[in-house]
């Protein structure tokens, strides 16, 4: 029994075979890797040889410094490349007009929209994958555990899994391709640096209010910590330091006691809040991926006309 006929689509068995086989993708990988070596290579000879003059080695706390680093630029380059492959998925097959063939197979809307946004993913998951070798420049002096990578992964999938579910949406709604990829890298411009400034202009909206009516009681949270957890840079934070939350809730609220905790950690409200999110744009785009023809709803709703009745008597 040939199990991947059953688990791989056609749709989604032609997409990998386009991407994952073309040149570009395997320059892509090289390029990626590249970028994100020269950022590790610049952080020890910075550190290493500028500051501190080649006299004091690599520790482990500055290995941990390091990961930071690179966990940081990793996200920056995903928010870069994720709406890049996905934003096309739908609106290049509008433009090739390969979209109506497409959509006479058997394959649901569904499934069709799922095998984009899945072979997208996969290519940008092979590349993050790649950067392990990079990341073992930090196991070799400590400082990081393997848990602590494993879930920073996991972090960059579900970032991944969000980019590419708004990129895939909106490619279904727009036309062209090139406004799609626009409004995509406006809603990742929103989610990573609109919710950091929004975040800092209603801190100060906060700091503010406690000038003018002194400190509220202890332990009162603040709810701009809420806003935070929106952006993917707090959650990542939150991820490395569990106490980052805590920090964030009461900050400047008169301290808190030892025994208090955050009300929800922000990589935890980073994943509810936008697992709604994901689910919502997916059936947006699984319902708008098919044409309706504006009349035909009005057509099915409007009723039908009344045939006269039948003579019941005939003349003689």
């Amino acid at each position: 029994m040939n199990w991947s006929r059953k688990l791989i689509n056609p749709v989604l068995d032609k997409e990998f075979r386009l991407r994952m086989r073309s040149p570009k993708s395997m320059l892509s990988v090289l390029l990626y890797v590249m970028a994100l070596g020269g950022v590790a290579m610049a952080f020890i000879y910075i550190f290493l040889y500028l500051e501190q003059g080649g006299q004091q080695r690599f520790d482990p706390s500055m290995s941990r410094s390091m990961f930071y680093v690179l966990s940081f630029a990793q996200l920056v380059l995903i928010a870069f490349m994720a709406p890049a492959l996905t934003a096309g998925v739908i609106s290049s097959e509008r433009e090739k007009q390969t979209l109506s063939m497409l959509l006479t197979t058997q394959q649901s809307s569904a499934t069709i929209v799922l095998s984009k946004l899945l072979s997208s993913l996969s290519f940008m998951a092979l590349i993050v994958l790649s950067t392990l070798p990079v990341y073992s420049i930090v196991f070799l002096y400590g400082g990081i555990s393997p848990q602590q990578l494993i879930s920073v992964f996991l972090f960059y999938l579900f970032v991944m899994l969000l980019l590419g579910s708004l990129g895939v949406m909106f490619s279904t709604l727009f036309k062209r391709t090139i406004v799609a990829i626009i409004v995509t890298y406006g809603a990742g411009l929103f989610i990573f640096l609109g919710t950091g400034l929004l975040f800092l202009f209603f801190m100060s909206l906060d700091s503010r209010d406690l000038m003018i009516n002194g400190a509220p009681p202890v332990n009162s949270i603040s709810w701009t910590g809420y806003i935070l957890g929106l952006n993917p840079a707090g959650a990542l934070i939150s991820l490395f330091e569990p106490s980052f939350s805590k920090e964030v809730f009461y900050m400047m609220r008169g301290g808190s006691s030892l025994n208090s905790k955050a009300p929800i950690q922000l990589w935890q409200e980073f994943v509810i809040v936008y697992s709604v999110v994901i689910v919502l744009v997916l059936m947006v785009a699984i319902r708008k991926i098919r044409p309706v023809k504006r009349g035909s709803w009005m057509r099915r709703k409007s009723p039908k006309p009344q045939q006269p009745p039948e003579s019941v008597s005939r003349e003689g």
